[in-house]
């Protein structure tokens, strides 16, 4: 029998090594990666697979969960809660990153880029290079990558050819200015609703329109509510991703090294499919019924070039012929 002390000494050397052994597990850090899109896209299923990436690249220190679809919040909401901890990934527009440090919202401009090409040369260019540590200045978060999220093109109930037939159209944009920019030039009337809530928006006709990317029309089933895919590709857009301050400040060295180097590479698989997608794209939503309008982009640029460095611009003179000036 064992008295009263043994005992003792038995429940504590067990303690310990329940202790021992929880420990390696209670010390990887879970960083919450937080976006708006849905579960099948790629922006999605690539981030999914960063977690064993990095869980490999720091030895298990880090893992990434994933939250999609608005789940821990709009984009507004995703961007603030970055410098507050609650996230500390996230993927967002460019022209949301740039109501902090404006510059960087340049590349979410509509048709800032002349084509895919250039766009590519930007994200792997100084220009770019020095607008994220500008961003990181000024918020104390940091952008890791840019992921292409596609050209963007207007869904609506009536067929668009030319600026004119977008007069008065009430087309549904993301919260954050410069996405106003090519509605006005045509002459349409730019609605922010969140992204969340678009597709309600087009079956009650709160809105007659929205702009977004084919994988993105598809993914949410825009098609569904609306009768014609006008190609106007009027922005090359991208996604910023972006680690918050406090967890970036909580890493080593090493770690950081780890995590830009999974994020970078989560970058280049989404933009992969994105693009495999796009091409893809056109013939499958002819195979659905949807009336797909191949549009001459020419009087929608000339328009909206006029706007590039007026009352909306975030970006110096400077800026923008440094962008321009990419081959």
């Amino acid at each position: 029998m064992i008295d009263r002390k043994t005992r003792a000494g038995v429940i504590a050397l067990a303690g310990i090594g329940a202790f021992t052994f929880a420990g390696p597990a209670a010390a990887q850090t879970a960083l919450k990666w937080a976006h708006v899109y849905e579960t099948s896209e790629p922006y999605h299923t690539c981030a999914v697979e960063a977690s064993d990436k990095l869980k490999a690249a720091t030895d298990d220190r880090y893992s990434i969960e994933v939250f999609p679809a608005s789940s821990l919040g709009k984009e507004v909401d995703i961007n603030e809660g970055l410098g507050l901890g609650t996230v500390d990934i996230i993927y967002t527009g460019q022209l949301f990153a740039g109501r902090a440090y404006g510059p960087v919202a340049i590349g979410g401009a509509p048709y800032m880029f002349r084509d895919f090409e250039h766009w590519d040369k930007y994200r792997k260019s100084d220009l770019f290079a020095d607008l994220s540590a500008g961003y990181e200045e000024a918020t104390g978060n940091h952008i890791t990558s840019l992921t292409y999220y596609g050209e963007r093109h207007v869904t609506s109930n009536k067929e668009i050819n030319m600026p004119a037939d977008m007069e008065g159209l009430k087309i549904r944009v993301p919260n954050a200015p410069l996405y106003m920019m090519f509605p006005r030039a045509a002459g349409a009337n730019p609605t922010p609703i969140a992204f969340a809530e678009v597709y309600l928006a087009l079956q009650q006709g709160t809105v007659d329109a929205q702009e977004n990317p084919l994988p993105t029309i598809k993914a949410k089933k825009f098609y569904e509510v609306q009768d014609y895919v006008n190609l106007t590709g009027h922005i090359t857009d991208a996604l910023l991703t972006i680690v918050g301050g406090p967890a970036w400040n909580a890493m080593s060295e090493e770690d950081r090294t780890a995590l830009e180097g999974v994020l970078d590479e989560t970058a280049e698989c989404a933009t992969q499919q994105i693009i495999e997608q796009e091409q893809e794209l056109v013939q499958w939503f002819k195979d659905q019924g949807v009336n797909v309008n191949e549009v001459d982009r020419a009087p929608f640029r000339e328009a909206t070039v006029k706007l590039h460095n007026g009352e909306d611009a975030s970006w110096d003179q400077a800026t923008y012929d440094k962008l321009q000036a990419i081959e």
